[in-house]
């Protein structure tokens, strides 16, 4: 498989200037930052490091390199790799950006906020000849969704929040069906998965209406042994973002959904006393909403994010559960037997 692969529909295909200084901002919340995380471990050989303000407490683990510095190493362009909430470039970022194009780079970014509308930005941007690209560009004249059954089969991605690896497990899920022979494309509906794979619908750009279609764009119709793993975005229980997330799982019509989870998350993130759903809640509410479009919609098993936990205790945490959901239980990133067993039910 290659996540780099063309889109055979008119979902975009980019061009990015690379490689990318990775840039942080101010960002003290490790989810805000899951572009240059992703970036990071999905595509490092476009990035050549990454520019943090003072006051930021979240890291990339890359070299810290001012725009001159990273621009003499080669870099292309800068790219915001912070995805906060209602995707704002915050005052304070603003000089960064103009430093950036008087060191010779591009500007990237994958926030809702455009980067022409940065008062003198464009300006500065045409006088030095850089270019200001906002990834977060749906395509025009997309149209409402059909419901109409597509061949291939597609497999989902859903979680019990937001930023808690549902893109990482569409990428693993997609790398191990190409290792196994399967027939597969990851297919982006996010900014920062656009920007590893080169295509896509950043869905929550998309009007409301056009959700699902753009949505079937994504994931045409295709060879009955093709699967097209695609990323999710957001949940059916987050109070700001559910729409997204019930309009993706209408358009793409899944066969199977994994459900991914970060043990240990009580909260909804960024909304205070909004508890997390367990994940028997997440399954059977998306199993229920997307046999509107899918009658033969199953769950295949869960993802867990076991980042902040030593092996051992991952693994009889995930054994445990496995047990308890009578699903496969496993952290991708990790890989291992758990992962094999979950890739199994996938394909089953």
């Amino acid at each position: 498989m290659n996540i780099e692969s063309s889109f055979k529909v008119s979902t975009g295909s980019l061009s990015l200037p690379q490689p990318y200084l990775l840039f942080l901002g101010d960002t003290t919340q490790r989810g805000y930052a899951k572009t240059a995380l992703g970036l990071r471990d999905w595509a490092p050989e476009k990035c050549v490091g990454e520019y943090r303000l003072p006051g930021a407490t979240v890291s990339a683990g890359l070299e810290q390199l001012t725009p001159a510095q990273a621009e003499a190493r080669g870099a292309q362009s800068l790219l915001i790799g912070v995805a906060n909430s209602g995707g704002v470039i915050a005052d304070g970022w603003v000089p960064s950006l103009f430093e950036a194009l008087e060191a010779g780079l591009d500007i990237v970014s994958g926030m809702h906020m455009r980067l022409a509308d940065i008062p003198g930005l464009a300006v500065r941007a045409q006088e030095l000849g850089r270019q200001l690209i906002d990834v977060r560009d749906p395509p025009r004249g997309l149209p409402v969704g059909t419901g109409r059954k597509r061949s291939g089969m597609r497999l989902l991605t859903v979680g019990t929040d937001c930023a808690l690896g549902k893109k990482y497990t569409a990428l693993a899920i997609a790398r191990a069906f190409a290792a196994r022979g399967v027939d597969a494309d990851f297919r982006a509906t996010g900014q920062t998965g656009i920007m590893i794979a080169g295509g896509g619908v950043p869905m929550d750009a998309v009007v409301s209406d056009f959700e699902a279609g753009a949505a079937e764009l994504v994931s045409p119709d295709a060879a009955p042994g093709h699967w097209d793993v695609v990323e999710g975005q957001g949940s059916l229980f987050h109070p700001s973002y559910a729409a997204v997330s019930l309009g993706l799982l209408h358009g793409s019509q899944p066969d199977v959904i994994v459900v991914c989870h970060e043990p240990g998350r009580e909260e909804v993130m960024g909304r205070p006393g909004y508890k997390l759903p367990s994940i028997e809640e997440t399954i059977e509410l998306n199993l229920r909403l997307g046999a509107r479009t899918n009658p033969a919609i199953r769950c295949a098993g869960v993802s867990f994010n076991t980042a902040h936990m030593d092996a051992d205790e991952a693994a009889a945490l995930m054994a445990a559960e496995s047990e308890r959901l009578g699903l496969p239980v496993a952290d991708p990133i990790r890989g291992g037997e758990a992962f094999d067993r979950l890739m199994d039910s996938c394909l089953a």
